[in-house]
């Protein structure tokens, strides 16, 4: 990425600057509100529809990721460009980031946006994943895993290399005819996975400065319905030497990108003779529904630290002084806000998008608890 502008280290954007973000989802609208606590202004980018973080933003844009005018007005008006979700095309990116520092930097994306590349990343940094395959023939991922899907040991999961989220784009499969017409019905490049029996899902939320100074939160416990997550408790049931575990991984992960801002990073927890085994699933280049509990349970949300972060401030620190259960609202969940308002010790916070849909995430309520041992 030649002749790509790159904030100098020394940088530190003051008060009324202004923050741009590619996208004008909840995260965009909490990363708004982060910001405007530290007094920065912010631009909002995003194409037509639902954008819940155009009601609360200095400045808003409307128009198509492609639409280069737009996006090289955008780019002239802000000090320093973020993205809040990892599908803003590549090219986006990268044009923008030619005119106006971006944080994180584009190769953050562009590992993340193809399931392949991902898990080739992790590999080459020395990060255990679940076994995968990746290849265009399907006769060469069946000869690869058919046998073992037949015999009943084991069973795999093909996922869509792109543009997969919340469970969407995977099938599971049992056998070698299953796993050749899920092959033929999915759309795009795939990539075959083997399911990992693990006892808990954990995730990292970590962030990164240009000067390579590391923070994490606390760990997450998570737990799913129909590949959407439904909640995250704080703290997650494992040992203190698995979470140190987990936190090497994800300062790795952050230092080897070279990342400047907030990072998830999910693993699974895998019960073996030895003891517990962490499996990286995946990484999302942004803040996570799974750190929503920290502006509740921190005195510097992840939202905050990711504006610090690409603003050259020194990191908050990301301490808890409640243990918590953030449960998100799904669909028409978010019709009984009187009664999560009504509960003591909860945080409630509505999203405020215009169309409630069975599955969307409207919402999220987070419950604090007394803090136990760590």
């Amino acid at each position: 990425m030649n002749g790509l502008r790159v904030m100098p280290e020394e940088t530190l954007l003051p008060p009324g600057s202004t923050i741009g973000i590619l996208g004008g989802g909840q995260l965009g609208r909490m990363l708004t509100m982060a910001a405007a606590r530290l007094g920065f202004n912010c631009h909002i980018y995003a194409p037509h529809g639902d954008n819940p973080a155009f009601a609360i933003a200095g400045t808003a844009t409307a128009a198509d990721y492609d639409d280069e005018t737009a996006l090289a007005a955008f780019a002239g008006s802000v000090d320093v460009a973020t993205y809040e979700f990892e599908n803003v095309p590549l090219a986006t990116a990268e044009f923008v980031h030619e005119k106006t520092p971006l944080l994180p930097l584009p190769n953050a994306l562009e590992v993340s946006q193809h399931r392949a590349n991902e898990k080739a990343f992790f590999r080459d940094i020395g990060v255990r994943t679940a076994d995968w395959i990746f290849d265009e023939d399907v006769d060469i991922v069946a000869l690869h895993a058919g046998e073992d899907l037949n015999r009943g040991t084991s069973r795999g999961i093909i996922k869509t290399c792109r543009m997969g989220y919340d469970g969407k784009g995977q099938v599971r499969v049992s056998s070698e005819k299953e796993l050749r017409k899920a092959w033929q019905e999915m759309p795009g490049e795939l990539i075959f996975e083997w399911e990992v029996p693990f006892s808990r899902e954990i995730s990292v939320i970590g962030a990164r400065t240009s000067d390579g100074s590391i923070k994490c939160f606390d760990i997450a416990e998570n737990t799913h319905e129909f590949g959407i997550l439904r909640s995250s408790s704080v703290p997650a049931q494992i040992r203190s030497a698995t979470a140190s575990r987990a936190r090497e991984i994800a300062a790795r992960v952050l230092a080897e990108l070279d990342y400047v801002g907030v990072l998830a990073i999910e693993m699974f927890v895998v019960e073996t003779d030895s003891g517990e085994q962490l499996l990286v699933n995946e990484f999302a280049p942004r803040v996570h529904n799974s750190g929503h509990w920290t502006e509740a349970a921190c005195a510097t949300s992840q939202f905050e630290q990711h504006i610090r972060a690409i603003a050259g401030w020194p990191l908050g620190n990301p301490a808890r002084h409640s243990d918590v259960e953030m449960t998100n609202l799904l669909g028409n969940e978010v019709d009984n806000w009187n009664s999560h308002a009504a509960q003591s010790n909860s945080v409630l916070h509505i999203y405020g998008k215009n169309q409630s849909l069975p599955g969307r995430k409207m919402g999220h309520v987070t419950h604090l608890k007394a803090l136990s041992n760590r």
